[in-house]
């Protein structure tokens, strides 16, 4: 079967997928709409092909005591941003936007987490390149967003080959424009985080050349606005929300076909790009506690983006976390499941 890569020009929607994604795309919450029934309101931010879709999905908006209001955010940064001015009660996002929200001392609170496999964050490189190991990448130019999830996961893994970031020439590019380098031979490689990594895969113009599993931490988050979270009512259908969202992420692994078609109607991504995606990465998610050790990891990408000055100051990531919400959850440190057949 004959597999295509999507044109760039139709990228840039799966940007909206991501809240690993960092860059400074504005809110769209056109179309937004709501869920529920009473006098008490949840403003939740969302994703494309995010939590609302996860949760409908897997039955999980019927009986509702309470109204979710839905808006639609482009990526993570801006939607923290919402919450920062209260505009957005609770939202979820990656690893990355709330340590730089931290940087720039937004009042927002980490309140919930899940731990899910990095096989998904990727340096690619095309398939018939000569790069075998990340050690080669010296001196070689390479595409990435800046501020994303990818950019810690290439210091990481350049880190781990025993690179620097300025061993390598980085050029700054959002997915859309990577792709057309990457596939356009003007990069030598591309650090990209999954739908993208899925289908240049499958679309057999690529192979990975390192993947984040192991090096990056792994995590997601739900971060709400203090100010939601100081009133009883909202704090009581905050807890209601992420036990909704757990109960939907273990449908997710339960169900990947059915997820992958919902997914893919949603976002616009061909089914088997879709389901890639979700065994390599979607579905491999687990419910974990806000605990140290997931403090400690989101300090030292918070540390390594303050020492590239990308990051104004020392952040202390603690002070950005609520742990009320952690129950009877495993550790942070929890391994991710795993398909056999990803």
């Amino acid at each position: 079967m004959r597999r295509h890569l999507v044109p760039a020009a139709l990228l840039l929607p799966l940007t909206l997928l991501l809240a690993a994604c960092g860059g400074n795309s504005a809110a769209d919450t056109a179309g937004a709409g709501t869920d529920g029934k009473g006098s008490l309101t949840l403003n939740v931010g969302d994703q494309k092909g995010g939590s609302e879709a996860v949760l409908r999905a897997a039955g999980e908006l019927k009986n509702l005591d309470y109204k979710i209001k839905w808006s639609t955010f482009t990526s993570g940064p801006p939607l923290l941003e919402a919450v920062n001015a209260k505009a957005v009660d609770i939202g979820g996002v990656g690893n990355t936007p709330p340590v730089f929200a931290a940087g720039a001392g937004s009042k927002v609170s980490v309140v919930a987490a899940w731990h899910g496999t990095s096989k998904g964050e990727a340096i690619l490189v095309p398939k018939n390149s000569s790069l075998r190991k990340p050690e080669e990448l010296k001196g070689r130019s390479l595409a990435v967003a800046q501020g994303s999830s990818a950019h810690f996961q290439l210091i990481a893994s350049l880190k781990e080959a025993g690179l620097k970031l300025s061993d390598v020439k980085v050029k700054y590019l959002q997915p859309a424009d990577a792709l057309a380098a990457f596939t356009g031979g003007k990069v030598d490689a591309w650090a990209v985080w999954d739908p993208y990594t899925s289908q240049v895969l499958n679309a057999e113009q690529g192979r990975i050349l390192a993947d984040g599993d192991g090096v990056v931490n792994g995590l997601s988050f739900q971060v709400a606005a203090p100010s939601a979270l100081k009133d009883t009512k909202k704090a009581a259908a905050v807890k209601d929300y992420l036990e909704r969202l757990r109960r939907a992420q273990d449908w997710v692994y339960r169900h990947p076909d059915a997820w992958a078609k919902v997914w893919a109607k949603d976002t616009g991504l061909p089914y088997e790009v879709a389901l890639a995606s979700v065994k390599r990465t979607n579905a491999s998610r687990i419910a974990v506690a806000v605990d140290k050790p997931l403090i400690a990891s989101e300090q030292q990408i918070a540390d390594t983006f303050t020492e590239l000055k990308l990051i104004p100051g020392k952040v202390d990531f603690a002070a950005f976390v609520d742990t009320r919400f952690n129950g009877g959850l495993p550790p942070s440190t929890t391994t991710p499941r795993v398909y056999k057949d990803s």
